[in-house]
C-alpha cells in the first residue's frame, strides 16, 4: 500500500509522470515508445530501455521480459521520467547512463569526453595485435579524452608503461577516474599538442592518437545528439587545415618518438592519401592503411626511420 499511495501522489505532484498509467514495466516501455517515436525506431528505443533497466534497476533484459508487471519505486519512476525527456531532447544514452562500453570496459564519460566508438576500438585492436604484450614498451595516447585508448592498451600490454596527454583538465579527470576503477596504471598529463611545453622531455616507442578530424562542412552530415552535445574541439577541424592536429603531432614525435617507433593515427576516410604523404614527408617507412568493418579507410599507421 505504501507504494501504491505514493506512486498516486507523485502522478498528482509530477507533469512529468501524468501520462503514465501505471508504475509497472510495460507500461513505462509503452510511454516511451510513444515519446521517443519521433526520434527513434522502436527497435532503438527498446534498447534504451533495457540499458536503463539494467542501470537502474539492475536487471538485464531477459528480467525484464520474463517480469513485464515489476512495479517501480517512486525515485526509480523518476529516474525512467527524466531519461525519456533527455532522450526526447536527443542527449547521447552514454551521457544520461554517465558510462559506456569500450573494449570490453565500462567507462565514464559526460559532456567533457567524446563517446568512443567502434572504429576506435579497432585502432586499439590493431596496435595490440601488432605488440609483444610482454615488452616494456613506452607508449603515449594524445588527445586521451576519456583515457579510454590508453588504458584499454594498458590493460592489454601490462608490461607497458603507458601515458595519456589531453588539452582538456576536465577530461583529464574523467580519464582518472576510469584509470582507478579499471585498476590501469596509465599516467595522465595536461599537453596542449598544438603548442607543446618546452618541459615536455619523455620520449615513447609508440604514439596513438584519435585527434580531431572532423570538417567543419562536414556538420552537416552529423546527428543532432553529436552536434549539440559532444566536445566540438575534440570533434572538428577546419577546412582550410584539416591536417593541423596530424602535422602538430608528427612534428611533436620528432622529438619525443624513438627511431624505428610507430605512431597509429584514426583519420578521416577521405584523407588516407594526404596523411600518407604527410607521414612519407616526416620521414616514415612502413606506411599502411586500414580499413574499418564497413571497409571505410579509418587509420593508419608508420615506422619512424631510422636517422
Amino acid at each position: 500500500m505504501f507504494r501504491r499511495t505514493n506512486f498516486l501522489l507523485i502522478l498528482r505532484i509530477n507533469p512529468l509522470t501524468m501520462r503514465i498509467p501505471s508504475n509497472k514495466l510495460k507500461a513505462i516501455l509503452k510511454f516511451a515508445k510513444t515519446e521517443l517515436a519521433p526520434f527513434y525506431d522502436e527497435r532503438e528505443i527498446q534498447s534504451f530501455f533495457y540499458l536503463l533497466c539494467e542501470h537502474y534497476l539492475g536487471i538485464d533484459k531477459t528480467a525484464v521480459l520474463l517480469n513485464p508487471d515489476y512495479a517501480l519505486s517512486e525515485s526509480e519512476l523518476l529516474k525512467f521520467n527524466f531519461a525519456i525527456k533527455d532522450l526526447k531532447a536527443e542527449k547521447p544514452i552514454q551521457y544520461i547512463l554517465g558510462k559506456t562500453e569500450f573494449f570490453g570496459f565500462d567507462f565514464i564519460v559526460n559532456k567533457h569526453t567524446l563517446i568512443p566508438r567502434p572504429e576506435t576500438e579497432e585502432l586499439v585492436k590493431w596496435v595490440i595485435d601488432n605488440e609483444d604484450p610482454t615488452s616494456s614498451l613506452q607508449i603515449l595516447d594524445v588527445g586521451t579524452g576519456s583515457g579510454c585508448i590508453a588504458i584499454s592498451i594498458a590493460k592489454q600490454l601490462p608490461q607497458a608503461k603507458v601515458m595519456g596527454v589531453d588539452i582538456s583538465e576536465e577530461a583529464l579527470q574523467i580519464a582518472q577516474l576510469n584509470n582507478e576503477n579499471l585498476n590501469a596504471s596509465v599516467s595522465f598529463e595536461l599537453l596542449d599538442i598544438l603548442n607543446p611545453a618546452d618541459s615536455f622531455k619523455a620520449e615513447f616507442d609508440l604514439i596513438v592518437s584519435n585527434p580531431p578530424y572532423v570538417l567543419e562542412t562536414e556538420k552537416s552530415l552529423m546527428k543532432k545528439n553529436v552536434l549539440k552535445y559532444e566536445p566540438s574541439k575534440a570533434l572538428f577541424v577546419d577546412d582550410n587545415n584539416p591536417l593541423l592536429f596530424y602535422k602538430k603531432i608528427l612534428d611533436f614525435a620528432q622529438n619525443h618518438l624513438v627511431s624505428n617507433g610507430k605512431i597509429y593515427f584514426e583519420i578521416n576516410e577521405k584523407m588516407g592519401e594526404e596523411i600518407s604523404i604527410q607521414l612519407a614527408k616526416f620521414n616514415y617507412q612502413n606506411i599502411q592503411l586500414k580499413n574499418d568493418l564497413f571497409d571505410r579507410t579509418r587509420m593508419i599507421m608508420g615506422i619512424k626511420k631510422a636517422i
